[in-house]
């Protein structure tokens, strides 16, 4: 969140002689996304989002990739709730598939694709799980797409009758709503960097797209509580970046400012605090017209109180001014967010990005729990009031199933149990922490990485859809059962 001055170290393992136990209530749960692991991609009445015809693009996705069947759990969940069971989890997040209730993002549902929700959502209670539904992660229908996408008003009225849908299905069976998961992606890497689908390279879409998430996240508010029972909670997940400037000189602090408004304060300025930051305004004026493309009353909307903010973080973001040692077009290539030769920072292209040292995951993202830290105790501090959630943690690293048969990842133990104790950390300095669900609860498509990027607790061969517990998954499950981290000297 807010850009301070960097003090980087390299990742280590915690210094933790002792366990740590989380307070009474603390939810330990896993999370994935529909297009990731359903699979069943024209099953049941389910037509083209816009990720099916992204990875279905030559050279938009590694290895020629697509979430066509991906980890099948369309046909898997029972199996897959099995195994949420096994490891004890108390809560499982799983995101609705637009295309797969309202096929074209506009008339009735198919009922079929609620019924896929309605079941799983019943498998779960039935283990004792309780379900955590985001109402989108990333998979507009193509059709909406094709009418404009995100950055048309309109997609925002649609979203809320979609809202509206899915609320009268699920809303006797699930508890906790989210509208969102990670606004900031769908927008700036779908509209401005286009290494997310639909793979437009518009900084002004980008931004005007930033603008109706949020006005569809009010709107959606405003139908689930009217729709929902008192006792349902709503959130929106946000990738909120920890910013940390390279040196304390003026030009670096700039440079943090700028990515700190169009990274986190273009969302929690407007849904948080009722206003977009003039400064992010004022560095965007030549791309869009603020004052047209916010209209009376929208504001108000995207305002509405929500129950708990939840939070995805993996890497902190190292910035400074430009220094001429970066060519033109190359300052975005170590944020962390893709190679493309378009920004996904609008009005702030000459931003330099920094990787900063130390131990890196697959992903190529620095290991650093410090920053989960920094951004719960930020978040917490801006917003005494609003509960928090950590809602996506983790680290894919090159995981392999072993000749007995075993998958050993000794690096995902360390991040997590790192990661865990900043959150442990947090909650002892007065953040107000209700959980933790790890990414991912299985490999799954990795977007425009395919499926050459490994996340979960569990290992999937895709070839055989073979499911194998790591010893990332046996470990988070005896977390669960303490409730709490051991010692260093349990990690195995």
């Amino acid at each position: 969140m807010t850009a301070v001055r960097s003090e980087i170290t390299p990742a280590a393992m915690p210094q933790q002689a002792t366990a740590l136990r989380f307070p009474p209530g603390f939810t330990w749960g896993a999370a994935t996304a529909a297009y990731q692991i359903e699979g069943a991609a024209a099953e049941d009445g389910r037509t083209p989002s816009i990720w099916d015809t992204f990875s279905h693009t030559p050279g938009k996705v590694r290895n020629g990739d697509n979430g066509d069947i991906a980890a099948d759990h369309y046909h898997r969940f029972r199996d897959d709730v099995a195994l949420m069971a096994d490891l004890g989890l108390n809560a499982y997040r799983f995101s609705v598939s637009w295309p797969r209730v309202q096929p074209t993002g506009r008339g009735p549902a198919v009922e079929r694709g609620l019924d896929f929700y309605r079941a799983l959502a019943d498998e779960l209670l039935e283990k004792g799980i309780t379900p955590v539904a985001t109402l989108y992660h990333w998979d507009l229908p193509q059709d909406l797409e094709d009418a404009g996408g995100w950055p048309n008003r309109d997609t925002a009225e649609r979203f809320a009758d979609y809202a509206a849908i899915v609320a009268e299905a699920l809303g006797d069976r699930i508890k906790i709503w989210t509208t969102f998961n990670e606004p900031w992606c769908s927008a700036f890497l779908g509209y401005g960097s286009g290494v997310h689908a639909p793979g437009r390279t518009e900084p002004d879409a980008a931004l005007k797209a930033a603008h109706h998430l949020n006005l569809a996240h009010g709107r959606a508010i405003g139908v689930l509580r009217s729709s929902l029972p008192a006792t349902a909670q709503t959130s929106i997940t946000l990738n909120l970046h920890q910013v940390r400037a390279l040196t304390d000189s003026p030009g670096d602090l700039d440079a943090a400012r700028r990515i700190d408004a169009v990274g986190n304060r273009v969302f929690t300025g407007p849904l948080l605090k009722g206003a977009y930051p003039a400064d992010l305004m004022e560095d965007t004026a030549h791309l869009v017209n603020w004052d047209s493309l916010v209209r009376p009353g929208d504001l108000a909307e995207i305002s509405r109180p929500i129950d708990l903010l939840g939070i995805n973080y993996y890497t902190p973001t190292l910035v400074s001014a430009p220094d001429g040692s970066v060519a033109a077009g190359e300052a975005s290539r170590n944020d962390a967010h893709g190679k493309s030769d378009h920004s996904p920072w609008p009005g702030s292209e000459q931003v330099v990005f920094h990787l900063p040292p130390g131990e890196t995951t697959a992903m190529g993202w620095a290991i650093d729990d410090s920053g989960l830290y920094d951004l719960l105790r930020d978040v917490s501090r801006e917003n005494p009031n609003l509960p928090l959630m950590v809602t996506e943690n983790g680290a894919a690293f090159d995981d392999y199933v072993d000749p007995e048969g075993n998958v050993n990842d000794p690096e995902r133990i360390a991040y997590v149990h790192a990661h865990l104790s900043a959150v442990h950390r947090a909650i002892a300095d007065g953040s107000d922490i209700r959980g933790y669900f790890l990414w991912s609860l299985m490999d799954n498509f990795e977007w425009a990485y395919g499926y050459g990027r490994r996340f979960g607790a569990v290992y999937v061969d895709y070839a055989t859809q073979r499911r194998i517990p790591k010893a990332s998954a046996r470990w988070y499950a005896d977390v669960i059962r303490r409730h709490g981290l051991p010692p260093v000297d349990g990690l195995a």
